[in-house]
């Protein structure tokens, strides 16, 4: 099964400037302008905003 490319791989990179990402998936069709996630950073050791890379 071929994937689709209405659900394109984005990176989620910290704000808290550690360098640390996330990798996931996202709908373009529900979200078309950029994601913001708050996820753990394990570098800064708390929980950040993480902001989609392009």
């Amino acid at each position: 099964m071929a994937r689709n490319e209405s659900r394109p791989l984005i990176k989620l990179r910290s704000t808290a400037g550690t360098g640390y990402t996330y990798v996931t998936r996202k709908n373009r069709r529900n979200n078309p302008d950029r994601l913001t996630l708050r996820k753990f950073d394990p570098v800064a050791r708390r929980h950040v905003d993480f902001r989609e890379e392009r």
